[in-house]
């Protein structure tokens, strides 16, 4: 069986979503949930789900090994960005070279890059006009939603959608799509 870590650092849906999925089809199963901050959603919601939760400051996040050798030890085989923010650093991007993935609320590579996340992206999208908006799952690099595109889903942006609205299409693509393109990640492996 396949082993993924997710690093998320809000409510933790997608991340709940995906150890709801792992443990239906059986194919991978969630290790560890990674957080960078102390008192997010995903820390109880992990914890319901009786799966470990590591929480994690910058310092160790960016100048030891500590979370590369715990990923190790674990076996892992992929990583999962669910709603994390920061930059994986160097150590990590080496290791797991083309086996970190992220998921981004919109069709990059438009509205994406540094500060381009949650209610943001969706107030740009809707403030340019645009007739869609979607899902991006790529991989990760050293750049902010830069990495291969591996799976897009789009819906349309209605003339009177709001970036509340919108959020509300995009998690449903979020929730409908994300779990299973893990596990499609994780055969190819």
């Amino acid at each position: 069986m396949k082993k993924i870590a997710i690093f998320a650092s809000g409510s933790g849906t997608n991340a709940e979503n995906i150890i709801m999925y792992a443990s239906k089809v059986k194919t991978f199963e969630v290790t560890k949930i990674y957080c960078n901050k102390p008192h997010a959603g995903i820390i109880e919601r992990a914890y319901k789900l009786d799966v470990p939760v590591v929480v994690f400051n910058r310092k160790t996040f960016y100048e030891t090994e500590t979370l590369l050798d715990d990923m190790k030890n674990d076996n892992v085989d992929l990583v999962v960005l669910a709603g994390f923010l920061w930059l994986v650093p160097g150590n990590i991007l080496k290791h797991y070279s083309n086996r970190i993935i992220n998921i981004h609320p919109a069709l990059l590579p438009k509205f994406g890059g540094k500060g381009m996340y949650g209610a943001k992206v969706h107030e740009a999208v809707v403030e340019a006009g645009e007739k869609e908006s979607g899902i991006t799952i790529h991989l990760v690099n050293e750049e902010y939603d830069r990495g291969e595109i591996l799976f897009q889903a789009s819906c349309p942006v209605e003339r009177d959608d709001t970036p509340d609205s919108l959020a509300h299409k995009i998690h449903d693509l979020e929730y409908r799509y994300f779990p299973g393109e893990v596990e499609t990640f994780l055969k190819k492996l």
